[in-house]
């Protein structure tokens, strides 16, 4: 049955837009977004028989198929079968599951941690159950959308202040009521951008004004560090200094979830009111063993993370020396700069015509002017993977005019 639509509905309305923003990419042959892969081969990716080069994954220690994750997500299926028929908190909890928590405390220095389904509920429920009405929840504008949807289904007052901004930050715990229970919620590394959050300062202003912390380390975790333990390792910070830690297991962690780390009666509380983890089924056994094993291999092969930080460096360089605009980024995330949507759709389709596979970013999900293409490397590629990469993006900014030719 067809959405009726006589200018009056808006959900119609929206419904139709949106379709017709589907429509007029296909019809252009630029539609790039949720093509099947076929095989997924270390930093190789086959979509429609084609083997392409990927930098479009989130697998930036390259730990995807490795034989102890592999070997741990078996032994549990074996053991536990596919699933737990349960919730947590009544009957699906096993073994698995507490040694994961157990593992992730150990790994982020803190005292208990709470595994849940997805990083995205992670952040909706966790933020949700701290706050309510009357309290202030303070967030980077640029912070994850799960991050906004969980700072708008809290009830407190939402404020966002400028990207990094430390004085606007400032501003808005100053303005803050003083008996008002008050949340500060950022991004350590940006999702879009790839630069990081100025930590030490944050920390500084939470203190002053009695603020808790929230820190999403998605993008931290196996990425900043000498041994890929995340911010604090990056900054030399004590893992107290953050409240509220929270991560996922679903990027530099080949599974799937999310987790929250922090004092033990923070996570006895969370545990309990967090109605994305009392009422939503548990992680499947096999992805939280596999999840358990990728934070023992990280810090087993410590190698990797000096190759992603190396791979990293070169890349950002070269793009920079031929031209491209990086913004600030630092980390495996690399915009590419295209300006409009319809270049950035383009630089993408010409690249993955020649094998590189990337995916375009576009507003609203950036802001205007500044569509890209969202570059990931990773531990897994090589220099000369990288260089032919490079090559490719060049040349194809130039056809699409994003570099002088």
């Amino acid at each position: 049955m067809a959405f009726p639509n006589n200018g009056n509905n808006p959900i119609a309305w929206r419904i139709q837009q949106m379709n017709e923003r589907i429509r007029s990419t296909k019809e252009q042959d630029l539609y790039l977004y949720l093509q099947p892969a076929e095989k997924v081969d270390g930093v190789h990716v086959t979509i429609n028989g084609r083997r392409m080069l990927q930098f479009a994954s989130y697998a930036y220690l390259n730990l995807l198929g490795h034989p102890k994750i592999q070997a741990a997500a078996r032994a549990a299926l074996d053991e536990f079968g596919s699933g737990t028929h349960g919730v947590r908190i009544l009957a699906g909890t096993t073994r698995i599951h507490v040694e994961l928590e157990e593992t992730i405390a150990r790994f982020k220095g803190a005292e208990d941690a709470l595994a849940l389904s997805s990083g995205y509920v992670t952040n909706l429920g966790t933020i949700a159950a701290l706050l309510g009405r009357g309290d202030v929840v303070i967030s980077d504008k640029l912070n994850h959308a799960s991050i906004v949807d969980g700072c708008l289904l809290s009830r407190a007052k939402f404020v966002r202040f400028d990207h990094n901004d430390m004085a606007a930050l400032e501003n808005a715990l100053a303005k803050a009521p003083q008996r008002a229970g008050k949340l500060v919620v950022v991004d350590a590394v940006f999702s879009m951008d790839g630069d990081i959050i100025n930590l030490p300062e944050v920390i500084r202003l939470c203190r002053k004004y009695e603020a808790l912390l929230m820190v999403d380390e998605a993008h931290s975790l196996g990425v900043l560090g000498e041994t890929g333990h995340g911010i604090q390792e990056h900054f030399g910070i004590d893992g107290t200094d953050i409240d509220i830690q929270m991560g996922t297991l679903s990027k530099t962690i080949p599974s799937v979830g999310g987790y929250i780390a922090g004092n033990a009666e923070l996570i006895a509380y969370l545990k309990h009111v967090v109605r994305a983890f009392v009422f939503s089924a548990a992680l499947p056994p096999a992805s939280a063993a596999a999840a358990k094993a990728s934070f023992e291999v990280i810090e087993a092969e410590p190698e990797r993370v000096h190759a992603l930080r190396a791979n990293v460096d070169y890349f950002i360089k070269g793009l920079q020396e031929r031209g491209f605009n990086t913004l600030k980024s630092e980390t495996p995330i690399v915009p590419i700069i295209a300006g409009d949507d319809q270049p950035a759709l383009m630089m993408a389709k010409l690249s993955q015509d020649q094998d590189i596979f990337v995916l375009p970013v576009l507003s609203p999900a950036v802001p205007p002017g500044t569509s890209r293409i969202r570059a990931n490397v990773t531990a897994g590629h090589t220099l000369d993977e990288i260089e032919w990469a490079m090559d490719v993006f060049e040349q194809v900014g130039k056809t699409v005019g994003v570099l002088p030719n």
